[in-house]
């Protein structure tokens, strides 16, 4: 690998070890962040998917609803944008909701596995339970909910940064084994 290559990778992971801690010490600015960059990413995907839509519509049918679909996340992306302050405080409500839907669902499948004969099957009632409890706790305590959140982003930062620094000497390992190799052949050639 290029030693820019290598340099480049350091500064990302430490880049986002860095940007990890902030994230953990600002709860309050991680949620006006993350709503500012889901508006951003909604926004661009919905232009991409609007030029996608007019380049194939000769080509692929239902091109309507595709172009419905990129107006619509065109026209959300903007509503993000515009009101950030209201989606970061929405975005504890919707992390609750998710978190208390996929409890109930990992609580209802959880029957499913006991039918099949999956021995540990109320392992997976009781963490559906605890997940729909917790989103309805997410609930009741938004900022809870809001803090939670953004720990979990700065964690989830932090530890690609991380995977990044581990990866650089994963790779720095492995370039010493090869050229260790490659000197043990050279030196059974010549001998």
């Amino acid at each position: 690998m290029k030693k820019s290559t290598k340099i480049w990778l350091a500064v990302a992971g430490v880049a986002l070890i860095v940007l990890g801690v902030v994230c953990l010490c600002k709860p309050m600015e991680t949620l006006f962040a993350s709503a500012w960059l889901l508006g951003c990413i909604i926004l661009i995907s919905g232009l991409f998917t609007l030029i996608f839509t007019f380049r194939t519509q000769m080509f692929l049918p239902n091109s309507g609803t595709r172009m419905l679909s990129s107006l619509l996340q065109i026209f959300l992306g903007i509503f993000f944008l515009a009101s950030t302050p209201a989606v970061a405080v929405s975005l504890p409500f919707v992390f609750a909701f998710w978190v208390m839907v996929e409890g109930v669902t990992l609580f209802i499948e959880s029957f499913d596995f006991k039918k099949f004969g999956f021995g540990n099957w109320w392992c997976i009632c009781l963490l559906g339970i605890v997940a729909a409890a917790l989103g309805i706790l997410g609930f009741v305590y938004p900022k809870v909910a809001g803090e939670t959140l953004s720990v979990l982003i700065g964690i989830g930062i932090l530890l690609s940064g991380v995977a990044y620094l581990v990866a650089l000497f994963g790779v720095n390992k492995f370039e010493r084994n090869v050229n260790e190799f490659r000197n043990q052949v050279k030196e059974a050639i010549h001998e």
